[in-house]
Order: C-alpha cells, then sequence, then structure tokens
C-alpha cells in the first residue's frame, strides 16, 4: 500500500474485522496524521480499535446507511476543522516575542476588518503581540460608524517595513502586491481569504481559501469556536456584521457556515450599536452617484453600463451598482467612475449563467481586478493619464476602455459609429 501525501481520512470499514486491524497498524505507523475511521464488531473490539489509534471506531447500528455515513462525514468535518485552527494557532504561536502584522485589502470593509480583529484576539490568546493595518480609506458612512462605535484599533500605513515584524497575515487578499500596502513578492506567513483565487500560485506556510463561503469572518468565527477563545461583545458584533454585509443580508453567495457563524454569534452580539451601524446618514456625495448612475446609464439587453464621472467616494460604486439592479429586465450592472489615479468599476449580476467576477478579471487582468459570481470590483491605474486637466476627454477615453473590454469578454457586439 502507498499512502499519497495529500491523503486526509482513511476509512476502513470491511467485514474482515482481523484485516482491518492490520490496515490500521499500517496506516498509524506509516500516515500518523492522518484521520482514521475503522469498522469493529464489539465494544471490546472497539477499543482495541481505539487503543491502536483509530480516531473514530464504527459499531454494527440499525440505523440507516446514509444517517451513519452522515454522522461519520460532520465528525471528519469537525476533527479537521479543529486541527486547521491549531496549526495556525502553533504558526502565530511561533511568532514569540516578534510581532505578528495583519494585512487588510486596500480601503477595507467590514469582513475584512472584522476578520483581522479575530486573527488579533487568536494572537492575544497566545500572548503574541499584533498590528492590523491598511492603506487608503474606510468609505461607506456605515463602514466609519462600524469602525468608530466598536471604537477599533487600525493603523492606516502608507509604507511597510517586513523587518520590524516577525510574521506577516494577509486577511481578505491572497497575493501580496495586490490590492494591499505589501510590495510584489513580500513573503507571507498566512493567508485567509474567501474570494476566489489561483491556489497554485498562492505560497505562504499557512493558507486557507473558502472560495463556497460568503463571508471571511465565518471563517474566523469558527477558528475562534475551535480554539475555544471567548468572543467578547465587540469582536461578536463585528464578526456578524462583516457577514451580514458581505453576504448581502444573506441573499447573496452565502453558506450553510455563514449561518451557523450568525446562529452562534447572534447572541454574544451588541444589536442596538448594529442598528445604530446599518442606519447612518447619507452623504450627497453618495446620493449624487446614484443619480449620475441613473442619468448616465446605458442598456444593452439585460446589461446596464454606467459612468458616474470623476468620484471620492469609491464605495458610492457599489452603492450605485445593487440599486441599479433592481430595475426591471436588468440583471447585470457595471457602474464606473475616475478617481485621482484609477477608474474603478463595481459590477453586480443576479443572472446566473454569468460569473462577473470572472468577467471582471478577464476583462482588466488578475491583478486589478477580483470578487466572486454575483459581485466584483476593479481598479486600472491611469498611468501617464493621471495628471491631466481634460477630466472630459479623459472620461470618454476610460468609457470607451471600459465598455469595449467587458462587452469583448460577455461577446456583445458593440455598435459602430
Amino acid at each position: 500500500m502507498v499512502i499519497g501525501n495529500n491523503l486526509e481520512s482513511v476509512f476502513i470499514v470491511s467485514s474482515d474485522l482481523k484485516g482491518n486491524k492490520q490496515a490500521l497498524d499500517y496506516i498509524t505507523k506509516n500516515a500518523p496524521g492522518v484521520q482514521v475511521v475503522v469498522r469493529a464488531q464489539d465494544s471490546k473490539q472497539k477499543d482495541e480499535m481505539e487503543d491502536a489509534g483509530a480516531d473514530l471506531v464504527v459499531l454494527p447500528s440499525n440505523l440507516p446507511h446514509k444517517a451513519i455515513a452522515s454522522a461519520i462525514i460532520q465528525y471528519i468535518g469537525k476533527i479537521k476543522s479543529v486541527k486547521l485552527a491549531q496549526n495556525l494557532k502553533k504558526i502565530i504561536s511561533s511568532t514569540g516575542e516578534g510581532k505578528l502584522a495583519i494585512i487588510l485589502h486596500n480601503n477595507p470593509d467590514p469582513d475584512a476588518i472584522s476578520s483581522g480583529m479575530a486573527l488579533k484576539e487568536i494572537a492575544s490568546s497566545v500572548g503574541v503581540k499584533s498590528r492590523i493595518m491598511y492603506r487608503g480609506k474606510i468609505g461607506h458612512h456605515e463602514n466609519k460608524a462600524f469602525v468608530n462605535l466598536l471604537d477599533i484599533e487600525l493603523d492606516q500605513s502608507e509604507e511597510f517595513k517586513p523587518e520590524d515584524y516577525k510574521k506577516i497575515a494577509l486577511i481578505e487578499c491572497s497575493a501580496p502586491g495586490v490590492n494591499n500596502l505589501l510590495l510584489n513578492g513580500t513573503k507571507v506567513d498566512i493567508i485567509i481569504d474567501h474570494h476566489q483565487a489561483d491556489v497554485q500560485n498562492i505560497y505562504a506556510e499557512f493558507v486557507d481559501i473558502r472560495s463556497n463561503i460568503g463571508a471571511t469572518a465565518t471563517i474566523m468565527t469558527k477558528y475562534l469556536q475551535d480554539l475555544e477563545i471567548p468572543i467578547k461583545t465587540e469582536l461578536a458584533t463585528a464578526l456578524l456584521y462583516g457577514i451580514k454585509t458581505d453576504t448581502d443580508d444573506y441573499r447573496r453567495h452565502t453558506d450553510p457556515a455563514d449561518l451557523n457563524a450568525t446562529e452562534y454569534l447572534f447572541p454574544l452580539a451588541n444589536h442596538d450599536i448594529l442598528s445604530r451601524i446599518e442606519n447612518p446618514s447619507r452623504s450627497t456625495e453618495e446620493i449624487d452617484i446614484l443619480g449620475e448612475a441613473i442619468r448616465n446609464r446605458g442598456i444593452k439587453g439585460s446589461y446596464l453600463i454606467s459612468n458616474v464621472g470623476t468620484i471620492r467616494n469609491r464605495d458610492a460604486l457599489a452603492q450605485a451598482a445593487d440599486y441599479l439592479l433592481n430595475l426591471e429586465g436588468i440583471t447585470t450592472t457595471v457602474i464606473f467612475g475616475l478617481g485621482d489615479d484609477y477608474i474603478y468599476i463595481s459590477g453586480r449580476t443576479r443572472d446566473d449563467r454569468i460569473n462577473i467576477g470572472k468577467v471582471m478579471q478577464d476583462a482588466f487582468g488578475d491583478d486589478k481586478a477580483g470578487g466572486h459570481a454575483t459581485f466584483a470590483g476593479a481598479q486600472i491605474s491611469l498611468g501617464l493619464f493621471s495628471g491631466t486637466k481634460d477630466k472630459q476627454t479623459l472620461l470618454k477615453l476610460a468609457e470607451e476602455a471600459v465598455v469595449k473590454r467587458l462587452f469583448s469578454v460577455v461577446g456583445i457586439q458593440q455598435e459602430s459609429g
């Protein structure tokens, strides 16, 4: 028998109980880290199998095979989850008296911020000091209220010195230098994210990327549960809000794990603060950008694309994209605007045939775009054109480039002239 390096679990369930014992002995000697489920005939054999190293021993039962299989799978999943959390804790512990840098993506949202807070709590539980850092701005009035009301400590950094830190963690992004303050090629030790990514090209001592999950805050909540770290009210409130915002109140890309995390966090959170975060006053710029998105909308079939002109608050693009997705006959929206140095783009879709995250990446590049099947964003550097004073010409060129690339990727023929 040859045991592969990627083997995680082994099921030994033949009716040859002597053979089961021999197989168990072989597995425990040659692959001590593998989880083993073994079948036994009675309680005496069960004790023998457990003493020999079995993680779970299954006895004959009158229950349906489906029920038994489901229970075994849940058990294996729990064991795997706990081992993953313990591995993360072990890596953080190895930081010792050094510091852990927790790097969020640029202009972080509540999911990224709350996940960074959770990782900081895990570090604190093993006596490791850490800093949560980001580049850019906290946008959205809800996000500003979120940071202020929960008194969250964040460091807005333009420069980062890797040598000042023993370990570096990337949260809600997976590649150094792509939408974060790290330089391209910086060595990263921990990566935790829920966005689509090419895992083959991601390098770190610890990598946990689950694109099926609706929020990174869900992953972090499970770590805290598995490590039996008590979740304080402020952290529970932050994680709950992070899950709610990234799943659009559980209407978008929601996995049962997101619901399980919510069930756990709900009684621990401060719902008065949550209500205050979710109902802040709106800025005039947000209203203006929505108005421009409506006024400048162009519709091609079920696609709506709108250029809102120059912007200061890039997060208002996402709000406009969400709002216009409710228009009758529209299944995909793309809203973009011009910042000082970038064209910012936000896309939304409810068309099951379209993966808007992949569309954005194919149109503008993996290093400039990202997201999920139903929502995504991109930012394109203006390069040499960033200093031009003729904004109208720049806007026209930007619009032509964005529309041409998007329509090319989704296969829509542009009208000539």
